[in-house]
C-alpha cells in the first residue's frame, strides 16, 4: 500500500512538472516568426511598428524579419520554408497556384490597399500631362509584378500603350532600378518611397504623379502563408494578425513625424523629415489597409489587372487562396 502510495505521490509530481513545464512554454516563452519582406519601404510602415512598439512582443511572437528583394526571391524563400510568412504582392499566390503547387499560398491580411510607386521624371516639369510620356525612355518595374502591372494599366487609362508609344524597359533587376536611372538610364522611372522622394531631394529626379492615386484601390500588398502551415500554426497566424492591426491603429492615430522616428531604424539613409514626409502622402491617399481585410472586388480587381497586363496565368476563385476567417476574428473583438 505504502509502495503504490509513493508511486502515486511520484507520477502525480512528474505530472505536475510537465503540466507546469508545458504551461510556462506556452505563457512564458516566445514563438518564433520568420517573415521575408519583398522590399524595404516606408509603404511597409504598420511592420516596422508592430516591431519597435512592441505589439508583436505581446503576443508571444518573436518576429525575425529579412528583405529579400524581389517577389520570386520572396516566394522562393516561402515555398522552401526559409520564411513563415511572406509580406508580397497578392498577385505571387496565383502564379504559384497556376504552377500546380500541392501547398497553396493563402492570403490572410492585407497590408496596403494601393499602388505604393511614383512616376519620378528626369527633368523637372511643372506642368505634368501623361501623354508626355510617349515616345520617352520609360524605366519600369519587373514584367508580371504588381508594380509593373499597375503602371501599365495606368498608362492605358492615361491614353498609352506602354509597348508601342514608349521605350519600355522592364529587364533590370528590382533591386538595381534606382541605381540605373540614378546612373542616366531613362527619362521617367516608377519607384517605391523613401527612394521616389530622395531622388527629389538629391535633384535626381521629381515625382510627377503617383501611380496609388490613379489605380485605385487594390490588394497590393498581403501577409500570406503556406495553407499547412496556416493550418498547424493558426494561434501563431491570428496573434501576428492582432499585432498587425495594432499598428495600422497606431498609424493612423499618429502623425506622420511620429509614425517616422519610431520607423527611422529601417532607414538609416534616410532622414526624418523626408520619412514623415512619405508617411504623409500614403496616409493621405489611403494607402494602408486599416481593416486588413481582402475583399472579393479587391480580388477581382487585382485579376483584372493582371489579365489587362496579359500576366493572368489562370482566374481563380476569391475562396481558393485568400482566408479571411482570421482577420474576421480579430476585427470583432
Amino acid at each position: 500500500m505504502k509502495k503504490w502510495l509513493k508511486a502515486s505521490a511520484l507520477l502525480m509530481i512528474t505530472v505536475f512538472i510537465v503540466v507546469a513545464t508545458a504551461a510556462c512554454s506556452t505563457n512564458g516563452g516566445t514563438t518564433k516568426v520568420k517573415v521575408a519582406e519583398v522590399t524595404r519601404s516606408i509603404f511597409y510602415a504598420p511592420q516596422y511598428v508592430a516591431i519597435e512598439k512592441g505589439f508583436f512582443k505581446d503576443e508571444g511572437l518573436d518576429v525575425e524579419l529579412t528583405t529579400t528583394w524581389g517577389g520570386d526571391k520572396t516566394m522562393t524563400a516561402l515555398l522552401s520554408d526559409g520564411a513563415d510568412i511572406a509580406l508580397v504582392g497578392s498577385e505571387t499566390s496565383i502564379y504559384v497556384y497556376a504552377q500546380g503547387a500541392a501547398d497553396k499560398v493563402i492570403n490572410f491580411a492585407q497590408l496596403t490597399q494601393t499602388d505604393g510607386t511614383f512616376l519620378v521624371a528626369r527633368e523637372n516639369i511643372e506642368s505634368f500631362s501623361w501623354d508626355q510620356l510617349k515616345d520617352s525612355t520609360f524605366l519600369g518595374q519587373r514584367k508580371g509584378g504588381m508594380p509593373q502591372m499597375v503602371g501599365e494599366f495606368v498608362l492605358k487609362k492615361n491614353g498609352i500603350d506602354p509597348h508601342s508609344d514608349l521605350n519600355l524597359i522592364q529587364n533590370i533587376d528590382f533591386a538595381n532600378i534606382p541605381n540605373a536611372f540614378a546612373s542616366g538610364t531613362g527619362d521617367f522611372v516608377q519607384l517605391f518611397e523613401p527612394t521616389a522622394s530622395i531622388f527629389e531631394k538629391e535633384g535626381v529626379g521629381h515625382i510627377v504623379a503617383s501611380f496609388g492615386e490613379e489605380s485605385g484601390e487594390v490588394p497590393y500588398t498581403t501577409f500570406m502563408a503556406k495553407e499547412s502551415y496556416m493550418q498547424k500554426n493558426e494561434q501563431t497566424v491570428e496573434k501576428f494578425v492582432r499585432a498587425l492591426y495594432k499598428a495600422q491603429n497606431w498609424v493612423d492615430e499618429n502623425s506622420p513625424e511620429d509614425v517616422a522616428k519610431l520607423v527611422q531604424p529601417y532607414f538609416e539613409d534616410t532622414d526624418a523629415d523626408t520619412l514623415a514626409t512619405v508617411v504623409e502622402r500614403y496616409k493621405n491617399q489611403g494607402s494602408f489597409a486599416k481593416g486588413m481585410k481582402l475583399t472579393e472586388a479587391g480580388w477581382d480587381q487585382l485579376q483584372a489587372i493582371m489579365d489587362e497586363a496579359g500576366e493572368l496565368p489562370e482566374k481563380v476563385d476569391y475562396q481558393t487562396l485568400v482566408n479571411t476567417e482570421i482577420v474576421d476574428k480579430v476585427l470583432n473583438e
